[in-house]
């Protein structure tokens, strides 16, 4: 323990002269206390939008609109606690972002999403200013650090995040009718490079958070992310995407899919330590669930495109955002706020249902092709359970954040 803390005060020694509220203390803690409830306040109002109970007569093309919210929404509040949060970690002398210069960040992203809900008064063209320019805000802040790195080792972070700024960008243009490009397949490029994301963060947060359950278990072995088996994923990833961007409905996607489901898969073998079974621990379990639904997604999808039966591609694409976005920002949210409190990583019987209620939600929304006429009671039966989890984490979590690190370091 006091060996971790020494570790951790080296971390920590270029944090800011001063004192600083709690919330504002660092990067992840005012994102995940807005975030945990923007996520079950979205995911209701969408479903019983969909189920026909409310009308949000501000979205013309409610679809396009509801998908554009929860990766880029959702999606820019995970990107800015995971960089503001991983930067100081990722590159030693990196002053953290804390007080005013963070209370602006995370003002900037809560104008963001209040305006995307006020779009009819604020007009597309604002919507789009105020959130491309956080996305570039945001690339603005770690770009130096990026590029200092002698041995350019997160470089592939910063490339991802100009792509997915272009792209909202190219959405944005989109809408508003400046280029020719249908707006839909342009949120399904985006799904895409997000799912890049979170692989490239998922090697680095699995790094951590694995090696300190070893540590803590007293196993005399050490956790390895290996490089080439992610960079696999990605590439194939990456070619699906980008075909599917280019040639919708070409049949090579089939197997680009079909190549995407085996090369996620083949992260798994990390989990398959030298002398000792870590596969069925429980918080290595909620991690390998990202790898098997991330993976089950290209499943279906490669069977949708090689069935001449039914087109339920939006469907099954919800293993992607409903589960791969679902229990990634979960798990990584724990790991986070316990973490970077100075606590020890743990589980119970709650997060143990989140991690479930998140995969019966993911199945329940995804398969609907198979049982049309519950489509309804799916859409807020799917809805209620993928919400839960997050109400478990303020439970659990919000104490955690709003509170002094548990070890006595800052931050």
């Amino acid at each position: 323990m006091e060996e971790k803390k020494q570790y951790a005060a080296k971390h920590y020694e270029h944090y800011p002269e001063g004192d600083f509220p709690i919330y504002l203390a660092y990067g992840f803690r005012p994102m995940f206390l807005l975030l945990a409830p923007y996520i079950i306040i979205s995911i209701i109002l969408w479903s019983f939008t969909f189920s026909g109970y409310i009308s949000l007569p501000f979205i013309d093309d409610l679809l396009t609109w509801h998908i554009y919210e929860m990766i880029f929404g959702i999606g820019s509040a995970g990107i800015i606690a995971f960089f503001l949060t991983g930067v100081p970690e990722m590159f030693p002398g990196a002053v953290p972002i804390v007080g005013r210069k963070l209370l602006f960040i995370v003002s900037l992203w809560l104008l963001s999403r209040i305006s995307f809900w006020f779009i009819s008064f604020f007009g597309v063209h604002f919507v789009g200013f105020l959130n491309i320019f956080l996305s570039l805000y945001i690339i603005l802040l770690i770009i130096k650090p990026v590029f200092q790195d002698v041995n350019k080792r997160h470089i592939s972070l910063a490339f991802n995040l100009v792509a997915l700024l272009i792209i909202q960008t190219m959405f944005f243009l989109s809408i508003a009718n400046y280029i020719n490009i249908d707006s839909f397949s342009i949120l399904i490029l985006a799904l895409g490079f997000f799912i890049v994301l979170i692989l490239l963060a998922l090697r680095r947060v699995n790094m951590e958070a694995i090696n300190e359950l070893l540590e803590d278990e007293n196993i005399d072995e050490t956790f390895y992310a290996r490089a080439p088996r992610y960079n696999l994923a990605i590439f194939c990833v990456l070619l699906y995407t980008i075909i599917e961007f280019l040639f919708p409905g070409n049949s090579i996607l089939a197997y680009l899919a079909l190549a995407c489901f085996a090369s996620i898969l083949g992260i798994l073998n990390d989990f398959i330590l030298k002398d000792y079974n870590i596969l069925f621990k429980p918080f290595i379990i909620y991690i390998i669930s990202i790898i098997l639904i991330t993976a089950t997604a290209y499943g279906f999808l490669a069977y949708d495109y090689l069935s001449e039966e039914f087109y339920a591609l939006n469907h099954f694409r919800h293993f992607l955002t409903t589960g791969s976005f679902g229990l990634v920002f979960y798990v990584v949210m724990i790991v986070v706020s316990t973490i970077h409190t100075g606590r020890k990583l743990f589980t119970n019987f709650w997060l143990n249902l989140g991690v479930f209620l998140i995969i019966l939600s993911t199945f329940t929304r995804a398969l609907i092709p198979f049982y049309q006429e519950y489509a309804t009671l799916a859409y807020i039966l799917s809805s209620i359970m993928w919400a839960i989890p997050f109400i478990i984490y303020i439970k659990i979590f919000f104490p955690f954040l709003l509170s002094k690190r548990k070890d006595g370091i800052k931050g």
